[in-house]
């Protein structure tokens, strides 16, 4: 089938033009007509892997400094080097 972008309407298109058109199909094809589909922030897609780096940079006393660089508190910086346990980390 010949589908093209001026087929879709507004934001159906934007999305198309964002990611493609086979891309788009695609979606809509898995997750077309399901009203509660949600795409997560950008923040929250990232916050394991930017938890992860917090982590690994943290040396007991640079919290301060690692607030700064990811814009948190000192008090989430020492709570997420706390947990190694990821599910407790979705809280931040």
């Amino acid at each position: 089938m010949d589908i093209r972008l001026e087929d879709l309407a507004d934001t159906q298109r934007e999305i198309a033009e964002l990611i493609g058109l086979d891309n788009y199909i695609k979606l809509s094809k898995r997750f077309g007509g399901i009203n509660n589909f949600y795409i997560h922030k950008y923040s929250e897609i990232i916050r394991e892997a930017r938890n992860r780096e917090i982590r690994k940079k943290y040396n007991g006393y640079n919290a301060k400094m690692l607030a700064a660089m990811y814009n948190l508190s000192e008090q989430t910086i020492y709570e997420i080097c706390k947990y190694e346990n990821n599910e407790q980390l979705k809280l931040f």
